[in-house]
C-alpha cells in the first residue's frame, strides 16, 4: 500500500486550455508503476475546456453540478453527478459547466509511450459553446 498526503496546492486551469476559471486538484500523475494519471478538476458556471484529444482516450465521472460534453461532429450532452463519459482514443471533443452552474468531475487519462496524456486543440468559442441544450 501506498499513501501520497495531499500536499499540492489546488492549481488555475492555464488559460491556454481553458475558458473561464478551472481549479484543478491533482490525484495522480503517471510514474514507473503506472501510465494512469487523474484529477478533480473544478468549473465555474460557463467554463470550459478547450478542444482537446487523449492518445489513450479518457474516462470523466461527474461528481457535482451540471455540465455540458461534446464530441466533435456531435450533439452538445448534458452531463449529471454520477454520469462517467468515455471518449475514445483521438476524438477530439470538450466538457464544462453550463451556464449557470458549477461543474466537477474526476479526470482519468493514461500517457502514451512518450509520456502524452492529452493534446490541446483551440478554444471552444461562445457560439459553439452557447449551443447547449437547456437544463
Amino acid at each position: 500500500m501506498k499513501i501520497t498526503r495531499a500536499v499540492n496546492d489546488t492549481n488555475k486551469g492555464p488559460a491556454a486550455s481553458f475558458t473561464g476559471d478551472v481549479y484543478i486538484d491533482g490525484i495522480r500523475n503517471p510514474d514507473g508503476q503506472s501510465k494512469v494519471g487523474s484529477a478533480a478538476v473544478h468549473f465555474t458556471p460557463g467554463a470550459r475546456a478547450a478542444w482537446h484529444t487523449h492518445p489513450r482516450g479518457q474516462t470523466i465521472y461527474v461528481v457535482e453540478g451540471i455540465g455540458m460534453a461534446q464530441a466533435e461532429g456531435g450533439p452538445i450532452e448534458v452531463i449529471r453527478p454520477g454520469d462517467v463519459v468515455y471518449f475514445e482514443p483521438g476524438e477530439n471533443h470538450w466538457h464544462g459547466a453550463a451556464k449557470n452552474r458549477f461543474m466537477m468531475h474526476i479526470a482519468i487519462q493514461e500517457a502514451d509511450e512518450n509520456g502524452v496524456m492529452i493534446n490541446w486543440g483551440e478554444h471552444v468559442t461562445d457560439e459553439q459553446y452557447n449551443q447547449q441544450p437547456e437544463i
